[in-house]
C-alpha cells in the first residue's frame, strides 16, 4: 500500500492518510477484509508519529470505513449505510460547492469534475466513460 503524505500541506496528516486509505478503497487498492499495516509499521513506513496513524485508524472506525480487532489490527470493513453516508456527503459537498462559487466555478465545471472524479472509481457497465484504460 503506497500513501502519498504531503509534509508540507496545510491539510493535517492523519486527514491526507485518512483520505488515501478511502480512496484506496474506492479505487479497490485496498479490499473488503484487508488488514491495514499496524499502527508502529504504517508510522515508520511514512515517518510519522504513531498517534497520528492511530488517530486516522479511529476516525476511519468512526466513519464506517474499517473496524478495529485486537488480533488483526484494523481490517477493511465498509459499513454500507448509505443515509449516514448521503449526509456527511451533503455536508462536504456544502463547503467544496461554496468554495467553487467563490471561484466563480460554473455549474457545468463543477458536473465536468465529479464526472472525471467518479470515473476513477466507478467502472461499472453504467459508467459513462470506458474504464479499460485504468486498470
Amino acid at each position: 500500500m503506497i500513501m502519498k503524505i504531503d509534509f508540507n500541506s496545510d491539510e493535517a496528516l492523519y486527514i491526507q492518510l485518512r483520505n488515501q486509505i478511502i480512496i484506496g478503497i474506492a479505487t479497490e487498492t485496498i479490499k473488503e477484509g484487508e488488514a491495514l499495516p499496524s499502527v508502529r509499521s504504517l508510522a515508520d513506513t511514512i515517518g510519522i508519529n504513531m498517534h497520528t496513524v492511530n488517530k486516522a485508524y479511529t476516525v476511519l472506525k468512526q466513519e464506517g470505513f474499517v473496524k478495529l480487532d485486537r488480533r488483526k489490527g484494523a481490517v477493511i470493513a465498509v459499513d454500507f449505510d448509505k443515509m449516514r453516508a448521503m449526509e456527511e456527503l451533503m455536508s462536504d459537498m456544502q463547503v467544496l460547492l461554496a468554495k467553487a462559487a467563490c471561484k466563480n466555478i460554473s455549474r457545468r465545471e463543477i458536473h465536468e469534475l465529479v464526472d472525471m472524479v467518479m470515473n476513477q472509481f466507478d467502472c461499472s457497465p453504467e459508467a459513462s466513460e470506458d474504464c479499460s484504460d485504468m486498470e
